[in-house]
């Protein structure tokens, strides 16, 4: 047992979903103790004197006692209640427990006091070691991916994970270790180390990538950031002897290091179907500064508004924008480039089918922007309204998009005189739906417009599956 006294530790400040709690999940029945437990009830202030925790093994005291603090200044027996079910999510939310309960009593013993009370949370470690099999979805593409897991690797919550996935476009295997801060579950350190193999057929290549990385994740008031380094070798083929010219002069070897900075705010209520919020995600990347043959500086952007209108419908604005910049002279390598079109961006165009191409291969461009507007609906007349038809929506859309090279001694005038030519766009309507909180699959009928020669188009029913949709 751990025993953790409320002088040793100073109240930290957390952030999680909104919980409920029912005062009937930690009270006792009425024949255990109910003289006590009704005097307790009906004094408006109590105490906590000292918070258990049982059943630890490996796990170090020091670690969970940033997680359960806030217990200790509880006013009265709701206010314990509501705080004792907020640090058991939080001690489920590091990984190394299975079961978590909650123990509300009096205080018993020499210096037990009228209004004291005692909580013990009783803990059920995690396996050293453990494993999984699951699916993964990507952008229009499917994964199986096998798992090995240490859990609690130190005794704080460290992870390390050893991962293979292999999928219709992509396999990849790689070992990750990860550390969180003891008190900000959302400070954490990343260390990567892996080896990914990517076919490509829009530009009738394979990518063969080898690096490491280091992520710094942390909160900065309502926002969120993501500090990373990478240095990765970069291997680049062809994937039929039919690919063009350009895209053999890109093919051999390349090394890149790069460092990258992303900032997010997202106030939305679902990454999926979100009714209500916004998002805002701006990531810069600089390359060649900590080595390698790669040089570019690269900036892009996400934008997206939703609006809860009548009858359960939802209005969605997006847009999303970038632009890379080659360092140094030299010309941006293919595998650095943009892309745009498909079910998952510009709808009713192929997929990455927009833009510079040489004998129907799709080279990508140093220049972009896209935007959609769209209008969810439930389900004419609702079916399995309140279960299985929630996880349906119908959809009416409208996206537009551009992407190209840029001649960067022209201005800004001439870069977006450029894109604002030959614009794509596209309307139509389909089913969507939702796979948990982390996918969703597309259905729909597209129309697409403004065409430009070298395009490929999907001018009818097109299905997209991912996790990031224009």
């Amino acid at each position: 047992m751990g025993t953790v006294h409320a002088k040793s530790l100073d109240p930290l400040p957390m952030h999680g979903r909104d919980l409920d709690v029912h005062p009937e999940d930690f009270m006792e029945t009425p024949d255990q103790g109910q003289d006590s437990k009704q005097e307790i009830l009906e004094n408006k202030d109590v105490v906590v004197q000292h918070v258990n925790i049982q059943g630890l093994g490996r796990t170090k005291e020091d670690l969970l006692g940033y997680e359960i603090s806030d217990v200790f200044h509880a006013k009265n027996l709701i206010d314990v209640m509501k705080r004792a079910h907020v640090a058991r999510q939080r001690l489920l939310r590091l990984g190394i427990f299975k079961d978590v309960e909650v123990l509300i009593d009096t205080s018993e013993g020499t210096d037990a006091l009228p209004n004291g009370l005692d909580v013990t949370f009783e803990v059920t470690e995690v396996k050293r070691l453990t494993g999984s099999y699951n699916t993964m979805v990507g952008n229009n593409e499917g994964s199986m991916v096998l798992g090995l897991k240490l859990p609690n690797m130190l005794g704080r919550a460290e992870k390390l994970t050893f991962q293979f996935s292999y999928g219709t476009k992509e396999t990849s295997y790689g070992l990750s270790f990860f550390k969180p801060q003891p008190g900000h579950f959302e400070r954490n350190l990343t260390l990567n180390m892996y080896k990914v193999t990517g076919q490509f057929p829009w530009s009738s290549l394979k990518e063969t990538d080898r690096g490491v990385s280091a992520e710094l994740n942390f909160p900065l008031g309502v926002t969120n950031h993501t500090l990373k380094w990478e240095g990765v070798w970069r291997e680049l083929g062809c994937l039929a002897r039919s690919a063009s010219f350009a895209v053999r002069e890109e093919s051999g070897h390349s090394l890149k290091s790069a460092l990258s900075h992303t900032v997010s705010v997202d106030s939305r209520n679902s990454a999926i179907f979100p009714s209500r919020g916004a998002l805002l995600r701006i990531n810069q990347e600089l390359a060649g500064y900590t080595g390698g043959d790669a040089s570019f500086l690269k900036e892009d952007f996400e934008l997206q508004l939703n609006r809860r209108l009548f009858w359960d419908s939802v209005l969605s604005a997006s847009l999303w924008g970038g632009m890379l910049y080659p360092i140094g002279g030299q010309a941006s390598c293919i595998a650095d480039r943009f892309y745009l079109g498909g079910p998952t961006s510009v709808r009713g165009f192929g997929m990455y089918s927009i833009g510079p191409q040489s004998e129907g291969d799709y080279l990508g461009g140093e220049a972009y922007w896209a935007g959609g507007l769209h209008l969810y609906t439930p389900l004419p007349f609702r079916p399995g309204k309140g279960g299985f038809g929630d996880l349906f929506r119908t959809h009416f859309f409208l996206n537009a998009g551009n992407l190209c090279n840029l001649s960067y001694g022209d201005g800004p005038r001439a870069h977006l005189q450029k894109l604002a030519e030959c614009i794509r766009w596209s309307y139509g309507a389909g089913i969507v739906l939702r796979l948990g909180n982390i996918a969703r699959l597309e259905l729909n009928y597209c129309v697409p417009m403004g065409v430009q020669s070298g395009d490929r188009i999907c001018d009818g029913v097109q299905f997209g599956a991912g996790i990031r949709f224009l």
